[in-house]
């Protein structure tokens, strides 16, 4: 599998994935009918560095990394992950979380945060606490699920330095 950082040339080839989860409404707190101008600048120009893993020329994910609060927040950072459905259950949400806490240590970041996690993403729960991620704090109805109704919206972090 390649890793590599994203320039705005290859949007093209993650605007598929972008567009996919973000229409079905049930992960992410974006407008579902997002255009393509407001995913580039919300996943490419906003956050400090994005990531593409692809395997054989074919994109399987990217993820952004950012820092999450400006000033004296400015040692937590906060990461979008977004896997093809294609290549799911296989195991690469896992590596590129994996991969995003390597970088956010690299790039000075302290601690690692997700803001707003729907708990009807059950999978992206159960992964963010096997990978060490407490849930820290509970929005309830918080977040508006297509079909579930309005469903709990959770705050998960993750201190990153060795021996917190």
């Amino acid at each position: 599998m390649n890793v590599r950082e994203v320039t705005r040339d290859d949007f093209d080839c993650i605007w598929p994935i972008f567009h996919e989860i973000v229409a079905a409404g049930d992960t992410y707190a974006y407008p579902r009918d997002t255009t393509r101008e407001q995913a580039l600048k919300l996943w490419l120009d906003a956050p400090r560095k994005t990531f593409l893993f692809e395997k054989d020329g074919q994109v399987l994910g990217t993820y952004y990394i950012k820092t999450n609060q400006a000033g004296p927040g400015e040692h937590v950072c906060n990461c979008g992950y977004m896997v093809a459905s294609a290549a799911r259950g296989q195991g690469l949400a896992t590596t590129m979380c994996e991969h995003s806490q390597e970088i956010a240590r690299e790039l000075g970041y302290k601690a690692m945060q997700f803001n707003f996690v729907a708990a009807s993403n059950e999978g992206a729960v159960r992964l963010w606490n096997k990978l060490g991620f407490a849930t820290v704090g509970r929005l309830p109805q918080a977040f508006q699920h297509p079909s579930r109704g309005y469903v709990d919206a959770l705050v998960m972090y993750k201190w990153l330095e060795a021996g917190a």
